[in-house]
């Protein structure tokens, strides 16, 4: 199956690698590098990880501090956001 970003999650990831570049510039090509490879292996199995708690999406702890959460399609695999493990989500 095809894998997309939408924006949203786009967004969060940009925000993200931002942030640690402003410290460390290599952990975050890094962390950009561990997080966009952890998500290939979910377009052969896309039930692979956990129920989101937003229904209809999927959660993968892509990196200790980073989940990725998905949407899985009939045609395509939509990562929708990129969180903090510590972030409350979704949002009251």
């Amino acid at each position: 199956m095809q894998i997309i970003w939408r924006q949203r999650a786009r967004m969060s990831l940009a925000k993200i690698i931002r942030y640690i570049s402003n410290e460390d510039p290599q952990a975050a090509q890094a962390i950009l590098e561990r997080l966009q490879s952890a998500i290939l292996p979910v377009a052969d199995h896309p039930y692979l990880y956990r129920p989101g708690r937003v229904p209809g999406t999927r959660e993968l702890v892509a990196h200790p501090n980073y989940v990725l959460v998905y949407r899985v399609t009939l045609e395509r695999i939509e990562v929708v956001n990129v969180i903090h493990a510590r972030q409350e989500y979704p949002s009251l």
